[in-house]
């Protein structure tokens, strides 16, 4: 191979002629390695990145200096050693063959192995990993609505990345309620295992870590939360030093820019920081935008830099065609999950208030609100008011507490004015109407309290205290209105200890991981669970709940959408049933108030039959945001009648936000035109993937009937020589049980505690509902160290069947090959088993094809081989597991080696022949999408030059140059990074790399 580079001022222009390649076999230090990428070193030589293949290096990466070390055998496919295979039925061979096809899967753009996780696969879950595959590389945004499972939706893609080499280091960011529901996801769905770094994990990785050492780097794959991380500016250091393949950040608004922040949170530059320490980055938000161009701008940016060159002025152009965003809602996938997804009940309550509370209704009406020491009507005085009337609007306990936190700020200033001190006068007569309401154990006065109670009791309802399958959520959002819910209800319905429980933002992550468990189990004593609003992100409270309270409103669409879909979401068995709870008053004003909140609801639901996203209604997409809007609608005296209409017609004209242009791109309107300057760099899959995604999974044909039989042969090949561990299969539940031997307790010790077993034993099953019933029983289990499945998934992602598929990777030796003996071959016949493979310059496979060369020598013993496509073969000469007789006439010195291994370099010549057509082909393709590719970074690059020229007008001239110099060298750092990754992925490398992987004869063609 030669190839020809431009190196740093260390290096001069020369040409160098390389013997190795990667994807070439090389033997290093005496080992075996696989080569994966070759760079230019400042030495004149070269870097080599290697995998270890042997067995003392298997598993290990390492780099090699050539021009450091000693002499550098590349092994040549045509002098692979074909030996014997004296196995029955040649089991070592077909084993063999099943881990090569297994390992050399391509970075194409279909589905090879995630669809067969373990859930109910509905095609519209392959679509983000179909859309991501397509990008030279991999970065999205998967914003689907609550509840469609964007967990397995990264899975998926997850799952797609690591079978093709680009997965080996994971790190997920997420809320640290999320962390081990996350971690239980991904592990028992697709054995994808993570490391949780909470408070506890990050203790017990530094005690087992020297003091300097990064933590991130001793664990492949970890899960931590964002609190965690900025929590600790030490992290940052560690952050910076680390590189993943993957990086996944769960709930990603809460690290987007705000509209109006003149600077970035700290949530904001962590994931700055992580966007650029990893390939791949997935995004996981059903909220992904607060409204602001601004907002959704810094999203965009974590996921290519290029693609927006003004935060604040855009249009969906620059970025529609690189494949960064896919969004969904219900509507539309509705048509594909009618079994998996319930439609909801929804009951509105209504009670009259209590003669209490409209007292209580007129005495906050008559608290006169100061502001710096004076009180002022109009605006800023019902703002103060409606403030109040919020926590009023929770429940008189919240109130309280706010009025008597209000008068406290009031009378400790050192000069109070005479406004002032009618304000506390006010607030006091305020107080007292609260205590008469608060002070009553018995809550009678409390009208909506009483018919949540009254709902509750109600054979209507039909819900039970003694239902350990049929629980219940509760939903409000003060901590205060939480504690007296708990102590009411406790009572009231005479529930024993633990059976109701409280969640809130205040607790720990491992508080509030243990509690959603414990809601998850169904021999756990809790019936009852209060939430704040904290719960309402992400997690999945479904299991043994379909019925959530609304106690108090949310002042926020997002927040009413967030809330119902912890139980109405995909998976759920039942029909949820949401329940609102309104107070009727004859107060005007309280009045006008709680129907504005009573017509967020009736949005909410015809958001949820029709529309698809509520937050369509205020338009302005942040829940704090709807809260402000709300409020001022109240402070503006609006009525009910002006607020619905205003809502609707937001909801179905187009206004001036910033936001429109992104619900269109989202699904919620029609598509812009195409921007007829914009060149595709790449298109989204509903344009280059046709059809139902279904129709887009490759996989691939096997020699074996499943899994099981897979794993079973394999461990009884590998039993035959040596006794390697204990094992015991079941073939009727396609169950296998073993002992994992010290080579695979070594392996074991860097996944999740919760995962390894004590004693070292494992069971496995490839049956996926019968894993799917495990992960059920798991969810139900009271003890903690039951909490995991005790069952694991067999299947080629599993770390355990990777183990056994290295292990049969050695039977034969090194740089060896098997010869079967086919008699459904022609006599005389000659075939080769061949794979071939172009990397690109990251040394990942782009083009993998298995072919057979064979031939039908003439007298001489001559012929020119033909190519024919490994699985025709393996139909034509009934290569399949088990079904292949071995005679056993194939020995070391038998003619026919001789004969075969004489014949081998002409098999390999017409082969490497066939893939340098292949590569020139492939590599033409590619060029013209790298061309264009370039070309449009050429034209951003340009763009946002111009665009920061303009943003400099009219500064002073020395101020100008200096910021125009420095911020154009970023964005030129920044595009030459980003062109160097593009050339190199979609660059091949010129020389295929040929492996020999078996020959197969009927002895008769070699002269038997």
């Amino acid at each position: 191979m030669q190839l020809s580079f431009v190196c740093n001022k260390k290096l001069k222009r020369r040409t160098y002629m390389l013997s190795f390649a990667p994807g070439a076999r090389a033997v290093i230090r005496d080992e075996e390695w696989l080569v994966r990428r070759v760079d230019p070193s400042t030495d004149g030589g070269w870097l080599l990145t290697c995998d270890g293949i042997s067995e003392l290096v298997r598993g290990r990466e390492a780099l090699f200096l050539t021009e450091l070390e000693g002499p550098i055998e590349v092994l040549d496919p045509a002098q692979t050693k074909l030996v014997a295979d004296t196995s029955p039925t040649y089991n070592a061979t077909m084993l063999y063959l099943e881990s090569m096809r297994r390992r050399s899967i391509a970075n194409d753009e279909r589905i090879h192995l995630g669809h067969r996780g373990v859930m109910n696969l509905v095609p519209y879950q392959l679509d983000p990993a179909l859309q991501a595959l397509h990008q030279p590389r991999a970065r999205i945004l998967i914003a689907d609505a609550v509840g469609l499972g964007k967990t397995l939706e990264a899975g998926v893609l997850a799952t797609e990345l690591i079978q093709r080499g680009r997965g080996k280091r994971i790190l997920v960011v997420t809320q640290k309620a999320m962390l081990t529901q996350f971690q239980k996801e991904w592990w028992s769905r697709f054995s994808i295992p993570l490391v949780r770094l909470d408070s506890l994990g990050l203790a017990r990785v530094r005690n087992r870590i020297p003091a300097n050492h990064n933590p991130f780097n001793y664990f492949d794959r970890s899960i931590i939360s964002m609190d965690t991380l900025k929590s600790n500016l030490e992290y940052r250091n560690y952050l910076e030093n680390a590189w993943w393949d993957i990086i996944v950040i769960d709930e990603c608004h809460n690290v987007a820019a705000r509209a109006g922040e003149s600077g970035l949170s700290r949530r904001a530059r962590l994931a700055l920081l992580l966007s650029s320490r990893s390939d791949t980055l997935m995004l996981l938000s059903a909220t992904p935008h607060d409204g602001s161009a601004r907002s959704f701008a810094s999203l965009m940016s974590l996921l290519d830099p290029t693609a927006i060159s003004d935060p604040d002025h855009y249009t969906p152009q620059d970025f529609r065609s690189k494949g960064l965003v896919i969004r969904r809602f219900k509507k539309d996938i509705r048509d594909q999950v009618s079994s998996d997804f319930q439609e909801r009940i929804t009951t509105c309550l209504r009670q009259s208030a209590s003669a209490k509370e409209e007292a209580a209704y007129r005495a906050l009406l008559d608290i006169r609100f100061t502001q710096g020491g004076n009180h002022k009507a109009g605006r800023q005085q019902e703002l103060q008011r409606i403030g109040m009337q919020k926590a009023l609007f929770s429940s008189p306990k919240a109130a309280l507490e706010s009025t008597q936190r209000r008068i406290a700020l009031l009378e400790g200033r050192p000069a109070i004015s005479d406004d002032e001190r009618i304000e506390v006068i006010g607030l006091q007569e305020f107080r007292e109407t609260l205590l008469t309401l608060v002070n009553d154990t018995s809550a009678k006065s409390f009208s909506r309290y009483q018919k949540l109670l009254e709902q509750l009791q109600s054979s209507e309802f039909g819900w039970s205290k003694d239902d350990a399958g049929d629980r219940l959520v509760i939903f409000s959002e003060r901590i205060e209105t939480l504690n007296w819910l708990q102590e009411q209800l406790m009572r009231d319905l005479k529930l024993k200890p633990k059976q109701l429980e409280v969640l809130h933002g205040s607790m720990s992550d491992i508080e509030q991981q243990e509690l959603v468990e414990r809601f998850g189990r169904k021999d756990d004593p809790i019936r009852v669970l209060v939430c704040s609003d904290v719960a309402s992100e992400g997690l999945n409270l479904h299991y043994f709940c379909h019925r959530l309270v609304h106690f108090d409103l949310p002042w926020s669409l997002m927040t009413f959408q967030q809330r119902n879909g912890r139980v109405d979401r995909y998976g759920q068995q039942h029909q949820p049933h949401i329940v609102y709870l309104f107070t009727e008053t004859v107060n005007e004003k309280i009045r006008g108030d709680l129907r504005i909140l009573e017509i967020l609801e009736r949005k909410d639901e015809q958001a949820n039959l029709n529309l698809g996203d509520p937050s369509a209604f205020l338009n302005v997409y942040d829940p704090e945001k709807e809260v402000e809007k709300v409020s001022d609608y109240m402070a503006q005296g609006a009525t009910p009648e002006q607020v619905e209409a205003e809502l609707d017609h937001v909801a179905t004209t187009t206004s001036d936000n910033d936001a429109d242009f992104l619900m269109e791109l989202f699904g919620g309107g029609t598509d812009a035109a195409p921007d007829p300057d914009t060149t595709a760099t790449s298109a989204q899959p509903s344009a280059q993937h046709p059809g139902s995604s279904i129709d887009h999974i490759d996989e691939p044909a096997s020699l074996f009937d499943s899994d099981y039989h897979y794993a079973k042969a394999a461990l009884t090949q590998l039993n035959k020589e040596a006794n390697l561990c204990q094992w015991q299969p079941a073939d009727e539940t396609q169950m296998i049980a073993l002992t994992a031997p010290r080579d695979l307790q070594e392996r074991l010790k860097l996944l999740p505690k919760e995962v390894q077993a004590d004693n070292d034993y494992y069971t496995l099953t490839a049956d996926r509902q019968r894993m799917a019933q495990a992960i059920e029983t798991a969810r139900q289990a009271r003890a903690e160290e039951e909490s995991w499945p005790q069952l694991h998934y067999l299947w080629p992602q599993h770390p355990i069947m990777e183990w056994l598929g290295d292990r049969v990777l050695t039977q034969f030796g090194r740089h060896c090959a098997p010869v079967l003996e086919c008699l459904k071959l022609q006599p005389q016949e000659q075939a080769f088993i061949l794979m071939g493979l172009v990397p690109n310059r990251k040394g990942q496979p782009l083009l993998v094809q298995w072919q057979v060369a064979y031939r039908v020598p003439d007298a001489q013993g001559q012929g020119a081989f033909t190519l024919q496509s490994f699985d025709d073969f393996v139909a034509h000469a009934g290569l399949n597991a088990g079904k292949l007789p071995n005679r056993g006439l194939l020995q070391a010195g038998h003619p026919a080696m001789q004969t075969l291994q004489a014949a081998l370099p002409d098999a390999v010549a017409t082969m490497h022949q066939h893939m340098v057509q292949a590569q020139s082909s492939f590599a033409q393709q590619l060029s013209t999408r790298l061309q264009d590719t370039l070309a449009e970074l050429e034209r951003l690059q340009g763009k946002q030059v111009e665009q920061l020229t303009l943003e400099l007008e009219g500064q002073i001239e020395t101020i100008k140059r200096g910021r125009l110099e420095q911020r154009t060298q970023q964005i030129n750092r920044v595009f030459d990074d980003y062109r160097l990754w593009v050339q190199d992925t979609l660059t091949t490398e010129p020389q295929p790399w040929i492996q020999v992987i078996a020959a197969v004869c009927h002895l008769e063609s070699a002269g038997a």
